[in-house]
């Protein structure tokens, strides 16, 4: 009976970890969204109270249920009227691409505090957890930054690449953006995607961890 106890214990630490890491991916991906619209002079996010690293003003909870069982998922996506960037098309790119790279830029960060325990910390089961924690954080970040920097709208990696169209072409393309939802979820559901998003999420963090625990 302790044997499963114990095992009972452990299933419900990682799944609270889990859902912690999520929490914090999600969330510094929106706040950088928000961030980056603001700082090129779009107020909108922030008169949504989405300037804010509090994880109950981003989280969409079918989409954070999506993140925890099936590995992708979303966020209340953040408001932005492209009006107030004095380059519109510019300012869209970069308002999209805040949010992975800020994801990329947070997994760097929690690798380094996984190396700072494994250097400088005494073993022992609660550090073990923590180290566990932000490695788990970092893969589910890199993930989120990698899927969200893919080419297919409505994810940030499709309005980077907008950017470079034809004032007309791009119009037109973002006024069908919501379509793109549907294709995304084809893709998604048929496993198109698998190989190439796994192929890539462990080559990010191969490639981070070679940086910092070698």
């Amino acid at each position: 009976m302790e044997f499963w106890n114990a095992l009972d214990r452990t299933a419900l630490l990682r799944a609270m970890l889990r859902l912690a890491a999520v929490l914090l991916c999600l969330t510094v991906h929106e706040t950088c969204h928000a961030l980056a619209a603001y700082a090129l002079g779009d107020p909108t996010a922030k008169e949504h109270r989405r300037l804010s690293f509090n994880p109950l003003h981003h989280i969409d909870w079918f989409g954070l249920a999506a993140m925890l069982l099936l590995g992708f998922g979303w966020a209340k996506p953040v408001p932005v009227d492209m009006r107030y960037f004095k380059n519109p098309k510019r300012g869209m790119a970069l308002t999209a691409l805040a949010g992975p790279v800020s994801n990329l830029l947070l997994a760097l960060a929690l690798m380094l505090g996984a190396r700072a325990i494994l250097d400088h910390v005494p073993d022992s089961a609660a550090f073990g957890w923590a180290y566990a924690f932000l490695l788990l954080a970092a893969r589910l970040s890199i993930g989120l930054g990698v899927f969200n920097l893919l080419p297919i709208s409505p994810l940030d990696g499709s309005k980077v690449l907008f950017a470079v169209l034809p004032d007309d072409k791009y119009d037109r393309l973002m006024r069908y953006e919501r379509y793109g939802l549907f294709l995304l979820y084809a893709l998604l559901f048929l496993g198109v995607l698998d190989g190439f998003l796994g192929t890539a999420v462990g080559a990010v963090y191969q490639l981070f961890a070679n940086l910092i625990f070698f």
